[in-house]
């Protein structure tokens, strides 16, 4: 079970990380497409405008409005990374690990580019 604080904040950047990569990442637009459209256009100004579009009714529905909400998908997440922890730790601390660990590349990136820019 997680226990202490060098776990929640663990988990916090795991749950960041894999939330990142299924509502955000191209990489995972595969788990997205059935669900919602991601559609560009260019708008007055000449820059590149994403929207998405929200696809069918009724089960359907409700996961590509999941999908596309940061914060709710990051719950569900959040949810199934501290039951995989919890139940299998043997697997979810590697996973935990490893996620949290692309969460801090990812963040560390984010700031170099600014700063670099």
């Amino acid at each position: 079970m997680l226990e202490g604080w060098f776990w929640f904040l663990l988990l916090g950047l795991a749950s960041f990380r894999v939330t990142r990569l299924i509502v955000l990442d191209k990489i995972a637009g595969f788990i997205r497409r059935p669900f919602m459209e991601e559609v560009e256009e260019k708008n007055d100004q000449g820059e590149l405008e994403e929207y998405i579009i929200i696809k069918g009714k009724g089960l359907r529905r409700w996961i590509g409005d999941l999908l596309s909400c940061y914060w709710c998908t990051g719950v569900w997440v959040t949810t199934g990374l501290f039951l995989l922890v919890s139940f299998y730790p043997f697997a979810g601390k590697p996973v935990l690990i490893i996620f949290a660990a692309a969460g801090i590349a990812g963040i560390l990136e984010s700031i170099v580019a600014r700063i670099i820019d």
